[in-house]
Formats: structure tokens, C-alpha cells, sequence
């Protein structure tokens, strides 16, 4: 069999190379993406102006709702951010009564996502969701305390292998309008997956197992599904 041209093996490359590098996108995002193109386009037709501002708006859309693929990192017993953004709160609270936790103390790390940040959620341990609930209510900007429990939000309860449980909440934003989570109770889940995904501006709530204490600070940067947030013991 003939050798493939050198020329064409150089444009293979090229094109698995810019595949690899852009990410993918979540599929929760496709109807808003497909929507935003079809404004631009209809706008285009009507007025015969606005080609540049349509696709900016189109891209700028799909931006949004990038998923980039994550490693996470070989550390036994680490609890993995559940979403890129900034740590904005470490506090110790009782976990709100969605999460069906024992009613005592524990360490709550609270990740604050700007609208130019990744915002698929992902699973932060190997484990299975013991319970899912979703709380309707208000659209306060995510990053004030009283946040985690006036706003809309989706509360996941994860029981790791060794017994552990951990709180993960997902809550709505000034902006976000529409949470979205693609686990059911039952389901056996693995450190970094994509379980999730808030649409515009939002926040992220981690309760840890007693005992157990953040190795983050606040003002730190975390990177969804590879920033340790603790070590379980």
C-alpha cells in the first residue's frame, strides 16, 4: 500500500491538534447556543447588518458552556473542586436541611463563578449520590452569604466507599436562571466526571465530613475536578 502523502499527514495533524484544543461543548448549552445563532441570523436577514455582533454573540455563547476534559490528580482521599471560580467563603455551618445531614458544624467551602468561567460542575470524590433536592428561590448575587439558603438551588448528598459524606449544592446566581444535573440518586459516580451546569454567573457550595479541613483559601483560584479542596482522613 502506498505511503500517505508527508502533506497530508502535516494537515491530519494541524486538525487533531486544533480539535484537541478547543473543548468540547455541554450538551445543556447546545439549545442556547443554537438559539443565540438563530436571533444573529434572523437579525441578519431582517436588517442585512449585524454579521459581526451575531457571530461575537454566537461565540462568546458557546464560550460559556465550554467543557474542558480534567485529570484529576493521583491524591487518595481528596475532595476535587466541583467547579472552576474562586474560594469567596470558608465557613463552618450546620448544612442546610435539603442536604439531610447530621445537624452539627461542619466546614463549608463556597466557589464563586464569574461569567467568564467554566461552569460545568463535576464530581469532587468517587462515590454514589445518596440523595438529590432541589430548592426553588430567589436570584441574590451568588457571592453573598445568605445565598446558600434564599437561592434557588440543587443540593447532592455523596457517600464515598469509606463511609464519608459530603454536601455539594449547586446555586442559582443574579444571572443564572436554569440549573441543570444530569445525576440521579443511585448512581455510582467518579472523581472530575461533569455532573452539572448553572447558566450564567453562580455558585457552588462543598460541606465537608466533620473533622475534615479545607486546604484552600480564600481569594484561591480552583480549577473544577483537579484543585484539592481537602484530604478525607
Amino acid at each position: 500500500m502506498a505511503a500517505t502523502p508527508a502533506g497530508e499527514n502535516a494537515l491530519v495533524h494541524a486538525a487533531t491538534l486544533v480539535r484537541e484544543a478547543v473543548p468540547p461543548i455541554h450538551p445543556g448549552g447546545r439549545p442556547v447556543i443554537g438559539a443565540v445563532a438563530a436571533a444573529a441570523g434572523a437579525a441578519r436577514l431582517l436588517t442585512g447588518r449585524g454579521t459581526g455582533v451575531g457571530l461575537l454573540a454566537t461565540g462568546l455563547t458557546a464560550l460559556f458552556f465550554r467543557a474542558p476534559k480534567r485529570v484529576p490528580p493521583p491524591i487518595t482521599g481528596a475532595v476535587l473542586a466541583p467547579a472552576d471560580g474562586t474560594v469567596a467563603l470558608i465557613e463552618d455551618v450546620v448544612p442546610p436541611p435539603e442536604l439531610d445531614l447530621p445537624r452539627e458544624p461542619v466546614a463549608r467551602v463556597s466557589v464563586f463563578l464569574s461569567v467568564l468561567d467554566v461552569h460545568v460542575q463535576r464530581i469532587p470524590v468517587h462515590g454514589r449520590v445518596r440523595s438529590l433536592q432541589y430548592v426553588p428561590g430567589v436570584f441574590l448575587s451568588a457571592d453573598l452569604d445568605k445565598a446558600s439558603t434564599d437561592n434557588e438551588r440543587n443540593a447532592m448528598v455523596l457517600e464515598t466507599r469509606t463511609g464519608h459524606a459530603l454536601g455539594i449544592v449547586q446555586i442559582a446566581g443574579l444571572l443564572a436562571r436554569r440549573i441543570v444535573c444530569s445525576v440521579a440518586a443511585g448512581d455510582e459516580v467518579a472523581a472530575g466526571e461533569t455532573y452539572g451546569l448553572i447558566r450564567f454567573g453562580s455558585r457552588v457550595d462543598t460541606y465537608l465530613p466533620p473533622g475534615v479541613r479545607p486546604q484552600v483559601a480564600v481569594g484561591q483560584r480552583t480549577i473544577g475536578g483537579e484543585t484539592p479542596l481537602a484530604v478525607l482522613a
